[in-house]
This record gives C-alpha cells, sequence and structure tokens, in this order.
C-alpha cells in the first residue's frame, strides 16, 4: 500500500487544533509533524483549509443483524457510518438471535468480518437466565455487557433484583445499561390507552416514557453500582435531573460509573413532535427543550462522557404506524457528525470537546487499543471535515437500508470529505471506496 502524505490539515486531537501534517504507512499513522517533506513515493492530499479528526467510535448502534435484516445489515449500515466518518462501532445484542450466548456473539463477529467496512465490535446481552454464560465467556471478545432495565426485546429486560445485583458483582466488563422504569411507563401508558385507545398522540410519548420513569431507573442502577464497585455506564441520557447523578470530579479513566448522551436528544425537543411525527420516537423519549440544554452543559462541563447516536433504523411504513403500533429509534449514523459539528458552529459546545466525546473517551472507556486518538503508531482512523460546507439531507444521498432519515430537508454547515479505516480511504466525496474491510476491535484486558 502506497504511503499517503495529508498536508496542511487543522488537526483536533487531545484538547488542541493546530496545523500539521500526517503520514499513514500501512494501517497506522507513521508521523505527525508541523511539516512533513514528501519523498515522491507517497500519494499527497492536500488538506488545506480543512479538519482532519479521529474516526467516531459510536458506542451504541442497533444494525439488526441477524434475524432482522429487512431493516438494516451489517454491510449497509457501516457504509451509512463512514460515510458519516463512524470509523468504529460497538453494536447491541437485541438481534434475533439475541447476543446473549458465545455462540451468538462468535456468529456476529463471523458476518461482521466478512461485511463491514468499518471497525466492529459487540456487546454481551445479559438476561435473568444467563449469569453463567456472562461468567465463562472470553471477554476480550466482546466490548463490554449490555442490559436492558426498561424497553427491552425478547427476553433481555433483566427485572429480577438478585440476578442484576449478581451481575453487577460478577463481572469487571463495563456494563452499559438502559434506563426506563418498565413500571411506571406501564402504568402511564395504561392511562393513556384508556383516553384515546391505540392512536395515542405522538407528544404524549415523553409523558409515558417520563422523566420520573428515567430517574427512578438510572438512580437505582448507580446505587447498585456504588454498592458492588460495578463499572457501570447508563446510555442515551434524557433528562435534567439524570445529569445530577453523575460527576466530573475525577479524569474519565477512574471514574466508575459514566454517563452517554446520544445526537437526537442534543438536536430534537419535544416541540419538534408536531413536524416529525413518530420519525422522532426513541426510548428513551425525546424531551423538553430546557432537558436538552441541560444535558449540553453536562456534556461540556464533563459530567456526561461519551456522545453516540444509538442508530437503531425501522421501515418507514413500521415508522408511520399509529402510537402503540410504530417502533421506536431511527437510522442516525450517516448525519450524526455533521449534525454536532453544525452544533459546534452554533457555539454549543467546541471542536475540541466533540473529538473528546466522540473519539477519545469512547476508547479510553472501552479500554480499546489503538483507536481514537490522532497519535503515531496507532491505527489511521481518520476523517477529513469541511467546516464551511453547508449541504442539506435528501433522500437520493441516504445509504441506509430503510431508506428515510428524520434528518431529511435539514441544513448542515459542515461536511465529511474522506473518511479513512486502518489508512483505507473508505469514503471520498459522496461515494463509498470499497477498497478493504474494517477489523475487530482488541481491547485491553
Amino acid at each position: 500500500m502506497k504511503e499517503k502524505l495529508i498536508q496542511n490539515a487543522q488537526l483536533v486531537n487531545e484538547g488542541e487544533v493546530s496545523q500539521k501534517d500526517l503520514l499513514i504507512k500501512g494501517e497506522k499513522i507513521k508521523k505527525i509533524s508541523n511539516c512533513i517533506e514528501p519523498t515522491g513515493s507517497e500519494e499527497l492530499i492536500d488538506a488545506s483549509g480543512l479538519h482532519l479528526l479521529p474516526g467516531w467510535i459510536d458506542d451504541q448502534v442497533h444494525f439488526r443483524e441477524p434475524g432482522l435484516t429487512y431493516k438494516a445489515t451489517i454491510a449497509s449500515e457501516s457504509r451509512a457510518a463512514v460515510a458519516g466518518g463512524i470509523t468504529s462501532f460497538i453494536e447491541m445484542p437485541n438481534t434475533q438471535p439475541q447476543t446473549t450466548t458465545l455462540k451468538a456473539l462468535e456468529d456476529k463477529l463471523e458476518r461482521a468480518a466478512k461485511d463491514s467496512i468499518a471497525n466492529y465490535g459487540f456487546l454481551f446481552g445479559g438476561t435473568n437466565d444467563n449469569l453463567e454464560e456472562i461468567k465463562s465467556f472470553d471477554t476480550t471478545q466482546a466490548a463490554g455487557l449490555k442490559l436492558f432495565l426498561g424497553s427491552s426485546t425478547g427476553n433481555m429486560l433483566v427485572d429480577n433484583e438478585q440476578v442484576l445485583e449478581n451481575i453487577f458483582s460478577s463481572t469487571d466488563l463495563p456494563i452499559a445499561v438502559h434506563c426506563e422504569d418498565e413500571k411506571t411507563i406501564r402504568k402511564n401508558l395504561a392511562e393513556y390507552i384508556k383516553i384515546y385507545g391505540d392512536d395515542i398522540p405522538v407528544e404524549k410519548h415523553p409523558k409515558i416514557r417520563s422523566e420520573k420513569a428515567c430517574y427512578r431507573s438510572s438512580s437505582r442502577a448507580i446505587r447498585l453500582a456504588k454498592a458492588t464497585g460495578a463499572r457501570v455506564h447508563v446510555f442515551h441520557l434524557s433528562t435534567a435531573i439524570e445529569t445530577e447523578l453523575f460527576s466530573n470530579e475525577k479524569p474519565l479513566a477512574e471514574k466508575k460509573i459514566t454517563a452517554e448522551v446520544c445526537v437526537h436528544h442534543l438536536w430534537f425537543s419535544e416541540e419538534d413532535y408536531a413536524q416529525k411525527g413518530t420519525l422522532i420516537k426513541w426510548n428513551p423519549s425525546v424531551k423538553k427543550a430546557s432537558d436538552r440544554e441541560a444535558l449540553w452543559k453536562a456534556l461540556n462541563e464533563d459530567r456526561i462522557d461519551v456522545l453516540a447516536t444509538d442508530h437503531a433504523p425501522h421501515l418507514l411504513k413500521e415508522k408511520q404506524n399509529f402510537y402503540t403500533k410504530a417502533p421506536s429509534g431511527g437510522p442516525m449514523v450517516q448525519h450524526a457528525y455533521p449534525a454536532l459539528l453544525t452544533a459546534v458552529q452554533q457555539g454549543k459546545t467546541s471542536l475540541e470537546k466533540l473529538v473528546e466525546k466522540a473519539c477519545h473517551n469512547p476508547a479510553i472507556l472501552f479500554k480499546i487499543q489503538n483507536r481514537g486518538f490522532l497519535r503515531e503508531g496507532y491505527f489511521a482512523d481518520l476523517v477529513l471535515v469541511n467546516m464551511n460546507q453547508k449541504f442539506t439531507v435528501v433522500k437520493d444521498d441516504l445509504l441506509y437500508q430503510c431508506g428515510w432519515s428524520p434528518f431529511e430537508g435539514t441544513t448542515f454547515g459542515a461536511r465529511i470529505c474522506k473518511t479513512f479505516v486502518n489508512g483505507n480511504l473508505v469514503y471520498d466525496k459522496g461515494k463509498i471506496i470499497e477498497s478493504a474491510l474494517g477489523k475487530k476491535l482488541t481491547f485491553e484486558r
């Protein structure tokens, strides 16, 4: 493979933005310097006027394979991901079959090795009855554990208190938790069904999947984490009150309790239901504008540690169903980086903070080896971005298999120009380059 020399880029890394050259040799970053003189043998890439960022490590996606491939596949969604500057993903266990056995985990790893253009890892799922599987599987094969404490599929709701305590006490892996109190949600849903039947106005979604349901579950998970010493990572915060449960008193590497926020909870608010309807029906729900502002504040203050997409595609005809039949979730990976780069332009956060939360911190939290930073010797997972190029999301440009996006019609202020995965150019000016497949993420364990 010919060496690639990226010249004159505004490199964003580890809290700094500075003009640098970066040399790629094979899969790795060979050199970063103020000026690297070409020898004549390299492929030269002029990045004047562009920013060079690490590829996003998205720690929460649903790529639907196996079992739900009519919605999406690892092949289709990984290509949408690299088009959006996401170079590595960690996929969730609620597929069919669920990733709650070693056999199912091995099957997913094999599928990704054949089809994924991005780097890949998977969470192992916990249930009320697979504690022995959790204790016995090779922990180097999974990024961590996933527990549904609400809004589960199949039999993945972990609602046995003793089982939950046993799982928290039985592993050193990061335990990622979906926190919504199921009893509260069922009670709220029953009340609204009495009024509206199945055709509940979607504007009631944040009343059904309420602030109380979120806080009750997340505070419970944190109490249990403190009691057991478990390493707990709370997925997709959606409320202001939940942010108060998390601290910035320690650096991330020393934290035992961490939090994530997703792009849709930072972009949309309940005011958007009138226009978007069930297209922005997520679990947890999109809530008040004041919740959104509190999430931004907690992110900037380092009480929230990680940015993610919770990419969860469904068919458009499914999403357009009436409330109780419309599934929650939506496709996000192709447009998450542009959305947050636009938020940087709007002054909601800094470019350095965005890179910290989307790239550096997932690598630290999950102990991913040699990724997430622009460092010599690290894998060349890179994204070149034009911070001054507007574009509007249109259906014809979507790479999601499901063929729709909640961002259709939205104009962003920044664009992904090129994406490199392991030194290979895989996306260039609107086109996927089938140059190489991604690699399995490895962990320092």
